[in-house]
């Protein structure tokens, strides 16, 4: 079976490595407007979307990631653009609801030409005094917790091609 929707989906790949070039304005925005229309518990919409252009908050997040990994290299590879992706933690499936916000915004992103990275360690960030400071900036709950982000911008170079499917990725009962 092909249709569009499946061919994005495969054809999806994580990149890392971007060109200095900016987001136009409304890929950016249709990248987080389909975030807003990710499957969350119970439709709660825990979820708060967090897009950093700005070149200094843009390297204050990078550092702060850099640090968690003990390292001064640039954990974003580049992108121009870092969408956050935090949560409510009073929610039971806040992880999940994150989790699927990050994956609709990268298939958003592939959809519209631009590449993505899923990028970690977002809740020891979120959970330090520094990152408190941020959402307090923000005028976010100190209260959310991290669940990932995207580096997100233009492919320097071609996609990785897609591994091979693992054999018995899938069992079928029935």
């Amino acid at each position: 079976m092909t249709n569009e929707v499946l061919e994005n989906i495969k054809s999806r790949r994580s990149v890392r490595a971007y060109q200095d070039r900016a987001i136009e304005p409304e890929k950016l925005d249709a990248v987080l407007e389909a975030g807003t229309y990710a499957p969350t518990g119970r439709g709660a919409q825990s979820p708060a979307i967090v897009a950093v252009t700005d070149p200094e908050t843009r390297r204050q997040i990078s550092a702060l990631n850099a640090a968690v990994l003990g390292t001064d290299s640039d954990p974003y590879y580049g992108a121009p653009a870092i969408v956050l992706v935090l949560a409510d933690p009073g929610r039971n499936t806040f992880v999940e609801d994150g989790s699927c916000v990050l994956d609709t915004m990268m298939l958003a992103a592939h959809a519209v030409g631009l590449a993505s990275c899923w990028i970690h360690r977002e809740r020891e960030i979120f959970d330090s005094a520094e990152g408190k400071a941020l959402l307090k900036k923000w005028g976010l709950p100190e209260t959310l917790r991290g669940v990932g982000s995207l580096a997100l911008g233009y492919a320097a170079g071609e996609a990785p091609k897609a591994a091979p499917r693992k054999e018995r990725y899938i069992t079928k009962i029935g």
